[in-house]
């Protein structure tokens, strides 16, 4: 049975409640449907309730360089899964055709006909050499993955987060990969919103054949088998754990604790690609000019990246807006493959943008199969 996020009056959160029972709550009055930006059905109550205490709930997050898992798990039940597409690739690209554009912009405005040393040479300000800040691409990534378990931590008591640490004998000032950058900067912001645990990829893995749960080959795959099953592993392990233990005539190792692993809403979250606001394209039209290109903002009222549903020929459309022409709007699927440009009065506003693109293609899904470990 699916369960929902509840938040108090003053919208802190409650403990999950079984949607009947919230759709109940909405017919008597005692709860209000409130939106959220992660466009998961949540309720909020409408007169203080009769206490305030609160069972464990752990987050799972299984980081990754193209795509990551969360998953949100409490001793009875999975609350919530989640795939996420990383901007990895996209931020890199872009960061290397900016410096290509200013490269080249710097190489417009040298006078060669000058000596060497009247030129008008951009000075030396520091060694970029030698940095210590997260990449741009890595950092991308991350940010996503904070900006998901904060907007969790507004909807669930989370009582800990549990996250996948990556280690490798490398040598000094050498990285593994893209995922062990930035690790230790993930953690401290997590850390300003729950204690955090860190788990290595065998105990997680270890965890997931354990619990019974399949996981695909395939990582690009859109499905709860791709990571969301790791993120539920992840989060799971707070109340299991494989522990030694020692007797009067006997010693070993063996599962403690119990959980139950559930079907739960499974999403498809990934940042908007919108270009951000340019002075100009960069290579010239014709005529010497180059037209203004990149933002957030449309001539019609609407924000890219905003959900809306559009009607064309007798033929209604749900996507979201990416783009504008003087009388008409571009909407696009969740790939952000056009559907088709609409007559801006035909187009009508669901859900402001919020940095997120969420894809709901299963409503319930089932992460493996229920099983209970004691």
């Amino acid at each position: 049975m699916q369960r929902i996020p509840v938040q108090n009056p003053d919208g802190t959160p409650a403990m999950p409640t079984k949607l009947a029972r919230a759709k109940k709550w909405v017919e008597h009055g005692k709860a209000k449907w409130v939106k959220t930006d992660l466009r998961i059905k949540a309720v909020r109550l409408v007169s203080e309730p009769s206490g305030r205490d609160t069972q464990p709930i752990a987050v799972g997050i299984d980081p990754g360089k193209m795509f990551s898992g969360i998953g949100v798990q409490s001793a009875k039940a999975t609350l919530f899964t989640a795939h996420l597409l990383l901007p990895f690739k996209r931020v890199k690209d872009r960061m290397e055709s900016r410096a290509m554009m200013r490269r080249n912009r710097r190489g417009r405005r040298i006078n060669r006909k000058l000596p060497f040393e009247l030129r008008n040479h951009r000075q030396e300000r520091f060694d970029n050499r030698k940095q210590k800040k997260v990449p741009p691409s890595i950092r991308a990534n991350r940010q996503l993955e904070l900006r998901v378990v904060t907007e969790l931590c507004q909807l669930f008591p989370i009582s800990k987060i549990v996250f996948e640490y990556v280690r490798a004998r490398t040598k000094e000032g050498c990285s593994f990969s893209p995922v062990m950058v930035g690790q230790k900067w993930m953690i401290a912001q997590l850390e300003k919103l729950a204690p955090v645990r860190t788990l290595y990829g065998w105990q997680s893995a270890s965890m997931r054949d354990h619990l019974g749960l399949s996981k695909s080959k395939d990582k690009s795959e859109q499905s709860p088998q791709s990571h969301a099953v790791d993120g539920v592993a992840l989060a799971a392990s707070e109340f299991v754990g494989y522990l030694k233990y020692h007797r009067n005539n006997s010693r070993g190792a063996d599962w403690f604790g119990a959980v139950n692993v559930t079907s739960a809403q499974f999403v498809v979250i990934q940042r908007p690609p919108v270009s951000r606001r340019q002075l100009h394209l960069m290579v010239p039209a014709k005529g010497g000019n180059r037209r203004k290109y990149g933002g957030t903002v449309t001539r019609h009222g609407f924000r890219k990246g905003d959900l809306v549903i559009a009607e064309k020929k007798g033929i209604q459309s749900i996507g979201w807006v990416s783009g504008d022409t003087k009388n008409q709007v571009s909407v696009s699927d969740f790939n952000w493959r056009r559907i088709a440009q609409f007559t801006a009065s035909k187009v009508q506003l669901l859900y402001r943008s919020t940095g997120l693109l969420v894809n709901c293609p299963q409503r319930l899904s089932v992460v493996g199969a229920s099983s209970a470990v004691v």
